[in-house]
């Protein structure tokens, strides 16, 4: 699986996969979104209050629990953690600000694209600027440090969670909020969107499919292999969309989607960098603590949290475009960002020791 044709056709599949989630009713272009499904599932045990995106998605629980399954079978699964953790927290907050500016992850953001959604392109390039803007800083040495092996349990918390949620879904007690109307009411069948997570997360564990990793190696190393997966995504889910009637070329009329290119730009570029620091995109990072990496958890938990301070401060985006919070937010984000990568590079560590002189 780990040759090139095994990635694309996992990009094959999740592009079909994809389009097929909205035939059962999820959002147009929206088949998966890594960040719109944690924010869905934030608000569903309210930590926000936002009606119209509310619901424990299934899709997610799926991504964890295949790659938790195929991890283990594989006696790939290891408990692991350690490296810089609330760091990881913070990068995990600022990913999804940047991700809910643009109103889509990576993931979607090709989704996007491929069916039609010219706006999504000015995502793309500010994604792109962005992974450039982590490679500038690990090619200077930027580090969050070593992990270290820790118990198994510890490993096993996240997947026990997922579960957990699944079971509150099935069950829907009355503390549980479910959109009545909007993008959070639009729903594939429970097993069917558990089913799509399932495949979609044991095929992502063994190829490593990851979006801003699909770049990052093609800048760095000129290495096609991950972006391998990017690119049958975006054709597969382009054929299918065009087969069943969903592809609509243009700015205007896009699903969840706003046609402000200034801030589409910045927060894909916001979310592309903040990846690169944390080591992968949404969807890498719920594979990796589906595998045991407790750092790639806290992540995922920063854009738990993430999702809950960007709709409490009025900082999402809507169909309408940014609000003026939001755009403060990401200048904020990209100055964090900035300051995160300049004190854990191997030029200002070696400052801070004393080795660089200064001035």
């Amino acid at each position: 699986m780990k040759e090139k044709r095994g990635i694309i056709i996992t990009g094959a599949i999740v592009g079909i996969i994809a389009v097929f989630l909205v035939k059962f009713g999820n959002p147009k272009n929206m088949g998966f979104c890594i960040a719109c499904f944690i924010r869905d599932i934030a608000g569903s045990l309210g930590f926000h209050r936002a009606e119209v995106v509310q619901y424990l998605r299934p899709e997610i629980i799926g991504l964890v629990l295949g790659s938790f399954l195929m991890a283990f079978s594989n006696k790939e699964f290891k408990a692991k953690g350690g490296s810089s953790p609330f760091t990881r927290f913070i990068l995990g907050i600022i990913v999804m600000i940047g991700a809910l500016i643009f109103l889509g992850c990576p993931l979607r953001m090709v989704l996007r694209i491929a069916g039609g959604d010219l706006n999504a392109i000015f995502g793309l390039v500010g994604f792109v600027l962005g992974i450039g803007l982590g490679i500038l800083f690990l090619n200077k040495g930027f580090n969050l440090k070593r992990s270290y092996k820790l118990p198994q349990a510890e490993g096993y918390v996240f997947p026990i969670v997922n579960m957990f949620l699944f079971i509150l879904l099935i069950i829907s007690p009355a503390f549980l909020f479910f959109s009545k109307n909007g993008p959070g009411s639009m729903v594939a069948p429970i097993g069917i969107a558990l089913i799509a997570g399932l495949i979609v997360g044991v095929l992502a564990q063994r190829t490593r499919l990851c979006m801003v990793g699909g770049i990052r190696d093609l800048i760095l190393f000129k290495d096609t292999y991950l972006i391998s997966g990017f690119i049958a995504i975006l054709l597969f889910s382009f054929i299918f969309n065009i087969a069943l009637g969903y592809f609509n070329l243009g700015f205007s009329q896009q699903p969840v989607a706003h046609s402000d290119a200034l801030w589409n730009l910045l927060g894909m570029l916001v979310c592309g960098w903040g990846s690169v620091l944390l080591g992968g995109c949404p969807l890498r990072q719920l594979i990796l603590a589906g595998e045991g990496n407790t750092d790639s958890a806290i992540a995922v938990m920063g854009m738990f949290v993430g999702a809950g301070i960007a709709h409490n401060f009025g900082l999402a985006s809507s169909p309408k475009g940014p609000t003026p919070n939001g755009q403060i937010s990401v200048i904020v984000c990209i100055i964090a960002i900035f300051l995160i990568a300049i004190f854990n590079s191997e030029i200002s560590i070696k400052k801070q020791k004393g080795d660089v002189s200064v001035g």
